[in-house]
């Protein structure tokens, strides 16, 4: 009978650590820290009953136990995802299928790099895109009906058993059609209270944020029309319907029928755009191979 300490989860750690040679890069694979992995690797040896490293320094230097572990690990380890794919596929689930929602705003830029990055990774998965607003998104995820998603983290406290990857942050920008280009290089909202407005619908993190800004401004905007996408909402603008207050991501979409004036500081609201998945998934390799991703565009996003 195998000892407790002997698990799946620890060969899978004891592979990725003989393949990078590196405590670090294992802890980025896996989502947890190097100390998280060190003592995964220390407990394999317990449940073991011997040794599979010796320290030279400050690093772990496998044993040919440990090699020959890895080796034979792996192919328990294939066995196993073959036994667990046969027994989803007899339950009617397709493994090799994501369904991702994401808000409508993102598909210019960020959703096509972290699909195509992740089929890099892992080519034949098969991804479902749905589009919606923030809160419909956030349902979808809690009620299982999708299994990750990129939106704007809600500024309520998020359920602890929802997994955050941050992907980049954006400001809201106050939009105008280029025959009505604001005078001034940063819009006080205060001198707009007669305007015209658009927004989207209530539920989409811009709508969220266009009334806090106002708010702040002291005054209830006079919205005219709320539409159901941001697109539409951005021809809306282009042809003087009204303004509205857009993130700067979708800057470059509309060409230069759009103008995008920064807010002054006092009405500035940043958005935590991120990769949320429930934690009940997170040894669900498909998942794991968008949170490495978004993790790599994250990092991309900081140096640039």
């Amino acid at each position: 009978m195998l000892n407790a300490e002997v698990t799946l989860r620890k060969l899978e750690i004891l592979c990725s650590f003989i393949r990078t040679g590196s405590l670090s890069k294992t802890a980025e694979e896996f989502n947890l820290s190097s100390v998280s992995i060190h003592k995964a690797l220390h407990s394999l040896e317990d449940g073991l009953g011997c040794p599979l490293f010796i320290k030279e320094g400050r690093l772990l230097k496998p044993l040919p136990a440990a090699l020959y572990l890895a080796e034979s690990g792996q192919d328990l380890i294939e066995d196993a995802e073959r036994a667990i794919k046969r027994t989803r596929a007899k339950a009617g689930i397709k493994d090799t299928q994501v369904r991702l929602g994401s808000m409508y705003s993102l598909t210019a830029n960020i959703i096509p790099k972290l699909i195509m990055g992740t089929k890099i990774r892992r080519p034949d998965l098969d991804i479902d895109l749905f589009l919606g607003s923030n809160e419909d998104l956030m349902k979808k995820l809690k009620e299982g009906n999708l299994d990750a998603i990129v939106i704007a983290t809600p500024s309520d406290a998020l359920p602890e058993d929802i997994q955050v990857v941050p992907l980049f942050e954006d400001n809201l920008y106050f939009a105008s059609p280029k025959k009505e280009t604001p005078a001034a290089a940063q819009i006080d909202l205060a001198d707009h209270r007669h305007e015209k407005f658009l927004t989207l619908l209530d539920g989409f993190a811009t709508t969220s944020g266009f009334y806090s800004a106002f708010k702040q401004a002291g005054f209830i905007p006079n919205v005219v029309m709320k539409v159901g996408d941001i697109f539409s909402l951005m021809n809306m603008v282009a042809s003087g319907m009204g303004r509205t207050l857009l993130p700067g991501r979708v800057r470059d979409l509309m060409g230069d029928a759009i103008v995008f004036t920064p807010l002054l500081a006092k009405y500035q609201l940043t958005q935590h755009i991120a990769l949320m998945y429930l934690k009940v998934n997170e040894s669900n390799s498909n998942i794991l191979s968008f949170a490495a991703q978004a993790r790599m565009l994250h990092r991309n996003n900081l140096k640039s």
